[in-house]
């Protein structure tokens, strides 16, 4: 479809936004509350285009309506997953050999559980605990907690036991499902450290077979039923349909469908409680905005989705779970998720499975993005010499084309437009993407020269902003309305301001105006990022055995988050310009204030260093309260995915950077290499958009032997840097940054 850019963002009309009268507070944090109601008297937000609904509900509708369209494909060998053979990624198997489920068989599993957590004592507001990679079963589970009456509790696939245990307890979970019997192993070992599990009836496994009669001893809940996905649906003949449909009408839209836990990077999480008519408003937002801008799901258009994010993530729960449900029910087409496979990121065969898929719409975090251009990169590279310049060429029509597409551009094709989209097209086939109509980042800011290298290609990623309390989406851009470097506008029906707010008193606050366009930066423009609408979270969850000083903390917590008049605190420092577009310009508890009091937001400054050399994969600044301001350095590696550190061999995009030269470890000694590095920061230091003084200039630096990692315990489970514990792992080499008094020192070894 033809690209008709547009001058002005979308934005919320005074009618359409929420009505805030009342007089608070606007939260709860009890689990068997209702959340306040929210909503407009007009609009995407009002009953009269969003009816107030249950998942529950939206699911029967769509068997009813749809019930031959498959909902769910996956990769299956006598009922498992393909396993690794002597570590070798097995062949893609052929779309006819997938294991499907229709939209009624669907509903029929989810019955079939939902009774089977019934009948081993799943009580009302009852938590079921998910902990494995994506696949059928989680989702089935998840619906199925809903449907008996309760809400799913999401537990990352990465998370240590430790969380596990804690996401368990907190949650008061009644029913756990995993996926192999070493989770199973590994939260008895971590609950029974803790002592003060009480509510646990089953352990069910998806993807193992326990033993007839196998228990879990699990201290405060006793022999605990380890079964099997085939014994739970068993044991739930036992219930009858009456009984299941008496729990599921009782749940009421505002009350609790989703616990979502934050990946804060300090503490325990805390479990964003999301009401049935949050993920309904949220999903039906981004259908909506995704389907007028893309024509994706309307009459003949299916959506395929491929499902590898963790479902646990807000995004990976709207995206992959609720929206494709809404969008079916609401929309004329239907949506199918496939899976990918458990190891896909860690054996980066991701690019296999978007080559079996072939998504129509996808969604990924920066560093899956990354990756992927990088190999394309890579593959680049090994063409003869007049293949290059030919793409060369069409890599840069298409550049000038992506450039005229945004807001407020001509959308003028340059000269040989149509040659470009040939090249183009044939890399698009090359990695599954020939079919893709929308391409989605959010989780984490995107760098500028990524998205330029796919608009080089001829794909156009939009940038999507949200929190897990925003219930994902809060802002995104589209085909029609973005600006590289911003993260969209304001979604249909809800609200978004930028205040500048006492640091006394955050109900005291004052709008800013808007800026001139996303490179103004004068601090008059900028202050928090908030939000108000109908997709604003219910509360954190107060869990009722930790006691009254806990629900008090989760009540101050969340006062701290929502303030008297409704308004959400990102904790974002960021900007909204005249045509409507949201710009982060960094997150306060990450700025770094200077020795004369500056306040540096390091993000520009990293990413900035980063484009300059795509060798390094990252660049972590370092300055608070400090003299001057040092980088620890990061190069990319073979094997590093986000969940693992990688080897010391180093990535094939970088190897060939100095002849000879191709591990991290040589690369800390060589002095080709250091020098490539050093002049990337001080390139970035004479960078007066993103240093602006001295004070935001980098000193020192040094070279890790490996990359960040969730493994060690440097990134989150959605590949935030955790600044803090990186500092305070590093401490010893910071230190030696800070105490070289040699001001041609620059390099401090680690």
């Amino acid at each position: 479809m033809s690209i008709v850019v547009l001058k002005q963002a979308p934005s919320t009309p005074e009618g359409e936004k929420v009505d805030y009268s009342g007089s608070g507070p606007w939260f709860v944090v009890e689990a068997t509350a209702e959340g306040p109601k929210k909503f407009a008297k007009a609009g995407p937000a009002s009953l009269g285009m969003t009816p107030e609904d249950t998942l529950i509900n939206v699911m029967k509708q769509v068997a009813a309506k749809k019930p031959s369209a498959i909902a769910l494909r996956v990769e299956r060998i006598n009922g498992l997953p393909p396993a690794l053979d002597n570590d070798k990624v097995p062949a893609p198997m052929e779309p006819e050999q997938w294991t499907e489920w229709t939209y009624a068989q669907y509903l029929e599993d989810v019955r079939k559980v939902a009774k089977g957590f019934m009948a081993y004592g799943f009580g009302a507001f009852s938590t079921v605990n998910v902990w494995g990679f994506n696949s059928p079963e989680w989702k089935i589970a998840s619906y199925a907690g809903c449907f008996a009456g309760g809400k799913v509790g999401g537990i990352y696939p990465t998370d240590t036991p430790d969380t596990v245990a804690y996401k368990i307890v907190h949650s008061s979970g009644s029913i756990v499902c995993v996926d192999d019997a070493s989770k199973a192993t590994k939260l008895v070992a971590a609950l029974n450290e803790r002592k003060d599990c009480v509510h646990v009836k089953a352990v069910v496994a998806w993807a193992h077979k326990p033993a007839d009669g196998e228990t879990l001893e699990i201290e405060g809940c006793g022999k605990v039923p380890f079964i099997s996905w085939q014994e739970l649906i068993k044991k739930g003949e036992e219930v009858t349909d009456q009984d299941l449909d008496d729990r599921a009408n009782a749940v009421k839209p505002q009350h609790c469908g989703v616990l979502v836990y934050t990946s804060g990077t300090t503490g325990d999480p805390k479990a964003v409680m999301l009401s049935h008519d949050n993920m309904i408003f949220g999903a039906s937002n981004l259908i909506n905005v995704v389907s007028q801008s893309s024509g994706l799901m309307k009459a003949g258009v299916p959506n395929r989705v491929m499902s590898y994010l963790p479902l646990s993530h807000v995004a990976g729960c709207i995206n992959d779970m609720v929206a494709t449900l809404v969008g079916t029910n609401i929309l004329a087409s239907h949506a199918t998720v496939s899976y990918a496979r458990v190891y896909d990121i860690k054996k980066s065969t991701i690019g296999e499975r978007i080559g079996s898929i072939h998504p129509t719409s996808f969604f990924a975090v920066p560093l899956v993005y990354e990756k992927i251009a990088d190999k394309i990169k890579a593959i680049g590279a090994a063409v003869s010499g007049t293949m290059q310049k030919v793409s060369g060429c069409a890599k840069g029509i298409n550049l000038e084309y992506a450039r005229n597409l945004q807001l407020g551009g001509t959308a003028e094709a340059p000269c040989c437009k149509c040659f470009a989209d040939i090249i183009a097209n044939k890399v698009k086939g090359r990695v599954g993407f020939d079919e893709t109509r929308i391409f989605i980042v959010g989780a984490a800011p995107i760098r500028v020269d990524t998205l330029e290298y796919y608009g080089s290609l001829g794909m156009y990623i939009n940038e999507a902003y949200g929190m897990s309390e925003t219930t994902a989406l809060a802002s995104a851009s589209t085909d029609q309305a973005h600006v590289w470097g911003s993260c969209g506008f304001e979604l249909p029906g809800c609200e978004t301001k930028i205040y500048r707010v006492d640091p006394q008193d955050m109900n005291k606050k004052t709008e800013c105006p808007p800026a001139k366009d996303v490179t103004d930066i004068d601090e008059s423009v900028q202050g928090e990022i908030c939000f108000r609408g109908r997709h604003i979270m219910m509360g954190y969850l107060a869990c009722p055995e930790m006691g009254e000083a806990h629900k008090a903390k989760m009540v101050e917590k969340t006062a701290e988050t929502i303030d008297t008049e409704g308004w959400l605190h990102s904790g974002d420092k960021g900007l909204k310009t005249k045509s409507g577009m949201i710009k982060i310009t960094g997150r306060y508890k990450e700025l770094i204030i200077g020795a004369g009091g500056e306040n540096i937001a390091p993000v520009p400054i990293e990413d900035n260093v980063k484009s300059l050399c795509a060798a390094i994969n990252e660049c972590m600044m370092i300055g608070d309260q400090r003299k001057f301001n040092v980088a620890i350095i990061t190069l990319k590696a073979v094997g590093a995915n986000g969940e693992t550190p990688g080897t010391d061999d180093l990535d094939p995009s970088s190897k060939n950077l100095v002849p000879g030269v191709t591990k991290i470890s040589e690369a800390m000694k060589s002095k080709e290499w250091l020098k490539i590095v050093e002049d990337a920061i001080t390139k970035t230091n004479g960078n007066n958009k993103v240093c602006l003084n001295p004070a935001f200039a980098l000193g020192k630096f040094t070279i890790l032997p490996h990359n960040f990692s969730e493994e060690n315990g440097e990134l989150t489970p959605t590949k935030k840097l955790k600044r803090k514990v990186v500092e305070k792992i590093y401490n010893d080499v910071v230190e030696k940054m800070y105490k070289s008094t040699d001001p041609k020192e620059r390099y401090i070894p680690f």
